[in-house]
């Protein structure tokens, strides 16, 4: 099987994006929609759950938005003037529809149907903690554990029992969660993954980024600040802040790669953000060329800051396929070979004896990289020079990214003189952290407190990783929950 997906190419995954809606007819659609441009966040399944005032509406499936809910029968399943949705891409869990989200409940205090774009970095211990408890798992989310959390508080209202949850989790979420007496949407204390607000008419919206409020027609309001709580009851709007103040760190690579060039993150327009990081690695790195080329699509932003910086000029040396089908089957290695130039091809006649700078986002494991060079020599390149818009990916993320283990990263297996020998390039080169920063409007990267969440590069957390370091008694946990649920 050659896949052709996505999210199976060598590139870090963005864990999932959320959007839900209060107090709008056709609320169901409207998610839809929302979902739609929010599909690059998570491809593998969507969901979305609504309140009718009496009773909550579910439907789950996997795969695309597209093909699952531009069905009016979907739709029509789903009535109410509450809504929350979710895309999925999983970092933790299995791949099945039992850890398709929202996932819903019954509590005490009524149905709770929660949707959760992050990772929870404590989550098999509290689970293990659970279990022994009583608790009963249906699924192998982490995500699944705030609701137990919530169901087993001591507190007497759902908001206290909620926020007790959140005060015993760790790692990174934006959470909307709906209940019969409203709608609650969340940041971690840290703010590491986004989440913005609209109002669309007297709906109040949120989303895990702004383009999926263009694309909505509604209005940006602000980002739902880090450690901050807005609860949505009909027409009343309120925000408390339960947790203590602390030093945001939103994860940078939202602006790197995972968030659309269209929306805006904490103020900071992405595509802007992009050519800025391309202008910064040009000053940088600069080498002698005739062409800059972006690695379609993710890199062509930076590319194009590249090339106005530089004064190369910027061509699409790479066609892009955007017709591809989720899968083709080969009947065997030669064709699967030859799968990669189903998405990307050379513009030989534009590449012919050219010295060629490509530009992508990242270097994860290095294959795409070493077959886009070896595409680029194909197609009768002089020079092949690779510009990375982001530092080496040295480290492993456990915010809601899918990264391979450290051993598979490429950048921490070798140095720069080894990476460009991987990948059969004449020269490679990384945007320094410092310019990173400066791309973002920082002067350089602090070395206390820096301003945003930059592990991956660093290897500097900004919270505690309590399942990790516990890893071999976690791990064999895992595998007895798997088991028995």
């Amino acid at each position: 099987m050659l896949t052709t997906n996505p999210y199976d190419d060598d590139k870090l995954r963005e864990e999932c994006g959320v959007f839900g809606v209060s107090a709008t007819d056709g609320a169901a659609a409207l998610v839809a929609l929302g979902l739609h441009a929010l599909q690059h966040r998570g491809q593998e399944a969507a969901g979305i759950t609504t309140f009718d005032g009496a009773h909550f509406h579910t439907h789950r499936a996997m795969g695309h938005v597209a093909g699952n809910f531009d069905r009016d029968d979907v739709i029509r399943s789903l009535p109410g003037t509450v809504a929350c949705g979710h895309v999925r891409y999983s970092t933790s869990g299995e791949t099945a529809l039992r850890n398709v989200q929202p996932l819903y409940a019954e509590l005490s205090t009524g149905g709770f149907a929660i949707a959760h774009n992050g990772n929870i970095s404590n989550a098999m211990r509290l689970r293990r903690e659970l279990v022994r408890r009583g608790s009963i798992f249906q699924s192998t989310s982490d995500t699944e554990t705030i609701i137990h959390l919530v169901a087993t508080s001591n507190y007497r209202t759902l908001l206290d029992r909620f926020i007790d949850a959140l005060k015993q989790i760790e790692g990174a979420y934006s959470l909307i969660v709906m209940t019969p007496e409203g709608m609650i949407a969340c940041r971690d204390p840290l703010g590491i993954r986004p989440l913005v607000m609209g109002k669309l008419g007297d709906a109040v919206i949120f989303a895990s980024e702004t383009v999926a409020l263009d694309v909505v027609g509604a209005t940006f309001v602000r980002a739902v600040e880090p450690g901050e709580l807005v609860i949505v009851q009909g027409s009343e709007i309120r925000s408390i802040r339960p947790f203590a103040p602390m030093a945001a760190r939103p994860c940078i690579f939202e602006w790197v790669y995972f968030s659309r060039p269209d929306s805006i993150v904490d103020d900071h327009s992405v595509y802007s953000v992009r050519k800025a990081i391309g202008a910064q690695l040009a000053i940088e790195s600069p080498v002698d060329a005739d062409l800059v080329i972006p690695v379609p699509d993710s890199g062509t932003p930076a590319a194009i800051g590249y090339a106005q910086q530089s004064g190369i000029p910027f061509e699409l040396g790479i066609i892009r396929s955007h017709y591809v089908g989720r899968t083709f089957i080969s009947p065997g290695d030669k064709v699967r070979h030859l799968g990669v130039k189903l998405k990307h091809n050379a513009n030989r006649a534009l590449i012919k004896g050219k010295r060629v700078i490509l530009v992508d986002d990242s270097i994860v494991r290095g294959t795409t990289s070493l077959k886009i060079v070896q595409m680029m020599r194909e197609a009768g390149a002089a020079e092949v020079h690779m510009r990375i818009a982001s530092p080496p990916t040295r480290h492993s993320c456990f915010y809601g990214v899918d990264t391979p283990e450290r051993a598979k990263l490429l950048a921490a297996k070798l140095d720069l003189g080894g990476m460009t020998g991987f990948i059969h390039a004449d020269s490679l080169a990384f945007i320094s952290i410092d310019g990173l920063y400066k791309a973002l409007g920082e002067a350089k990267r602090a070395d206390i407190r820096p301003k945003y969440c930059d592990a991956c590069f660093t290897g500097d957390y900004p919270t505690t990783l309590t399942d990790h370091d516990e890893g071999a008694e976690v791990d064999q946990f895992a595998m007895l929950a798997e088991r028995v649920i």
